[in-house]
């Protein structure tokens, strides 16, 4: 297969294809869905949360997902790999930010780098495109926007086609300043049908969507974990996704225990 490209991305926006990517941390899952041909893997700073075991989303430093960076781009032969800012480097100036994406891009091997509420801060964007990264950049509807629109807003679901014109607006606003500050790609956090249809008309770049996505949006991104089930909280949900790594983990570990207890031979 091609290497894959922004521009590349960005084409397949003008021709309505549709773009995929993960969410990964490890080598050999960034190796499986890049081999299955997703177009980007996504290195989140949710791994503290999700791989640590950690309760707060922002405890994870630059270090950290330096490593996990490293990793998944050993896995990664063909499609791009974008890296997540942690909390601090962006919200501690430009110098800062600069610092942090130039250590993500030739100590991390990441193709690109992803800001939270990039919007909020205009300046550092247009640094580190002037600097030559390519940007992905986050914004979207928080429980906080949502609250200041009186929209329901729950982390089981996301806002949805009653996002009022005022809100919509100001997404649009906030995608279009982006793309003006010169963001490769727009990750568009709970976009919701109305307002992500609106934001993906009003600008030429890809608008990508995880939680709150949908087939309104250019393209779709998946927590690996999620996508595969994997994780305990997947051996009681309901939730349908595409596999069911942990009950079958559990299985595979109850066979294992069952077989070196009895004497018999364990497997692989």
């Amino acid at each position: 297969m091609t290497n894959v490209t922004i521009a590349m991305l960005q084409q397949m926006k003008r021709d309505g294809k549709k773009s995929v990517g993960v969410v990964a941390w490890d080598t050999q899952l960034a190796q499986i869905a890049d081999r299955a041909g997703v177009d980007f893997v996504s290195v989140g700073d949710s791994v503290g949360v999700n791989l640590y075991g950690r309760t707060d989303p922002l405890d994870i430093t630059l270090e950290e997902m330096l490593v996990v960076c490293k990793a998944v781009r050993r896995g990664v032969t063909r499609a791009l790999v974008s890296c997540d800012f942690p909390y601090g480097p962006l919200q501690e100036g430009i110098a800062s930010a600069l610092r942090a994406a130039n250590r993500l891009i030739k100590d991390g091997g990441a193709d690109m780098v992803k800001l939270d509420a990039a919007a909020d801060f205009p300046d550092a964007v247009r640094a580190i495109v002037d600097a030559g990264i390519p940007v992905f950049a986050q914004f979207g509807i928080t429980p906080q926007t949502a609250a200041q629109h009186g929209i329901p807003y729950s982390s089981q679901s996301a806002p949805d086609a009653q996002v009022p014109p005022a809100m919509t607006a100001k997404l649009v606003e906030q995608a279009k300043l982006l793309e003006s500050l010169g963001a490769a790609l727009l990750d568009f956090t709970n976009s919701g049908p109305v307002a992500g249809a609106a934001v993906v008309s009003a600008v030429k770049i890809p608008v990508i969507g995880g939680f709150g996505g949908g087939p309104w949006l250019d393209g779709r991104v998946r927590l690996a974990h999620t996508a595969i089930g994997y994780g305990t909280k997947w051996l009681d949900s309901k939730t349908e996704t595409y596999a069911n790594t942990a009950k079958a983990s559990l299985d595979a570990f109850a066979a294992l225990i069952a077989d070196a207890r009895a004497g018999r031979q364990i497997k692989g």
